[in-house]
């Protein structure tokens, strides 16, 4: 029986973290390929053999990042009750799913990325996790469509549709910025805009 890990001190343990949080900057504004080490470790503030004492490469980082990363995107749509009424527990994916839009761009990007590249790193967890809530999901918007709570449309591709319209917040930050100009709030604009579209393409 192999011995039991030792567990981290608090140095170790903040070193990781910011070597995590560097990798996610770095490969968040360069993608997997052209993101480096030395990239990461110079962010990081340490020495690329420390940066190697913590993780053996770039492939490992950045396969810690998206294994956390995914948690974090599937948990909204986890969270939609099925027991709940339809508008109000779909309003508040769409809420969610703009929230993390605002307050998780670098990831965002950073999945972008690995989507963009054919998802060679996540394909697996793509395919199972993420398309096993989603068929599950949607079996659920399915069943209120069924009983007339919800106007009927392809249930995969409002969820889809859910995805594009809030994520576009984080990924194309500098452009919305840019059309709206000073003074607008794009996260506050869009949660009122998207309550609406949503509203009147939902209702029954």
């Amino acid at each position: 029986m192999p011995p039991a890990a030792q567990p981290r001190s608090r140095i170790q343990q903040k070193n990781r973290e910011m070597i995590l949080d560097a990798a996610l900057e770095v490969f968040s504004l360069h993608g997997f390929r052209g993101a480096t080490l030395d990239q990461i470790a110079e962010v990081a503030g340490l020495s690329k053999p420390n940066l190697l004492y913590y993780f053996p490469s770039k492939e490992a980082v950045h396969k810690v990042l998206l294994t956390g990363l995914l948690d974090t995107w599937l948990d909204p749509l986890r969270a939609m009750d099925p027991a709940g009424d339809p508008l109000v527990e779909i309003m508040g994916y769409v809420r969610r799913k703009l929230d993390l839009a605002r307050d998780f761009p670098r990831e965002s990007r950073l999945f972008a990325n690995e989507i963009l590249q054919g998802a060679p790193r996540m394909r697996e967890a793509i395919e199972g996790d993420l398309h096993d809530l989603v068929a599950e999901k949607s079996a659920i918007l399915r069943r209120w469509m069924d009983e007339g709570r919800i106007a009927r449309v392809d249930p995969m591709h409002l969820i889809f549709s859910i995805w594009a319209l809030t994520q576009h917040y984080a990924d194309f930050d500098v452009q919305v910025r840019a059309v709206l100009g000073p003074g607008h709030d794009p996260f506050a604009e869009a949660g009122a805009f998207l309550e609406t579209l949503f509203t009147r393409l939902l209702a029954p």
